[in-house]
């Protein structure tokens, strides 16, 4: 069991690298990921996370397809006292990305974490869009965007490894965010991930509250997972 147990850490170690530090304000994390995978309850956790190590954070709502989206990270902003750029309605997400980026520079935010569609993996215009997106970025400031975070729902299994893949075929995911394992057997699928695409995790989400996204461990993540399946 010792051995399993140690097999299982080394493997999901492999590929666990630290994140990277705010070196350019703002450092610029673009958040992507499916609806319903629970991306922009991330930012607004992420956020939170960010806000209380003393870093000057800001939003950027670019889910305009979503009208509800906009609309539910102006509250997360609300709630973490945190500005928000965009507005429901605004239909160009690249252009609100744009502003953002403008604006946070112009406040000296530490952070600006931004909101992307829910595009669904199959929808290939829609990746189409997120490439868009990142390439408008990368014209606000020469090194952006510093981070490309998916947030993918732990519960679908192996679904999550195909999402993985086309996301990172698409935009190069520098890391992940995987949400839903506090009630999910299905945990297994990080090791899949980590095998074929060698992307670290970053945090989980293990529930509702705004303190519910953990660091990622390897080794108390092993624990739990073994801990359930005996």
């Amino acid at each position: 069991f010792e051995t399993l147990s140690q097999l299982m850490v080394e493997r999901l170690q492999r590929v666990q690298k630290p994140r990277p530090a705010f070196i350019e304000h703002p450092h610029i994390m673009v958040v992507c990921g499916i609806n319903g995978a629970g991306k922009t309850t991330t930012i607004g956790k992420l956020a939170y996370y960010f806000k209380n190590q003393g870093h000057k954070v800001m939003l950027a709502a670019g889910d305009t397809f979503r009208a509800a989206a906009v609309e539910q990270l102006m509250a997360w902003g609300a709630r973490n006292q945190i500005p928000v750029i965009g507005e429901p309605g605004r239909s160009d997400s690249a252009s609100v990305l744009f502003d953002a980026a403008q604006s946070a520079k112009a406040r000296q935010i530490d952070v600006l974490i931004a909101d992307t569609a829910g595009r669904l993996h199959t929808q290939g215009g829609l990746m189409d869009e997120l490439k868009k997106l990142v390439r408008v970025i990368s014209k606000s400031q020469p090194n952006a965007p510093h981070e490309i975070i998916l947030v993918l729902d732990a519960s679908i299994g192996q679904n999550a490894l195909n999402q993985a893949r086309l996301f990172h075929q698409a935009v190069g995911v520098t890391g992940l965010v995987v949400t839903k394992l506090d009630g999910t057997a299905k945990g297994g699928i990080l090791f899949a991930i980590a095998d074929e695409l060698a992307l670290p995790i970053y945090f989980i989400g293990v529930g509702e509250q705004l303190d519910d996204l953990r660091v990622f461990d390897p080794q108390s993540y092993v624990d739990a997972l073994l801990d359930r399946q005996s």
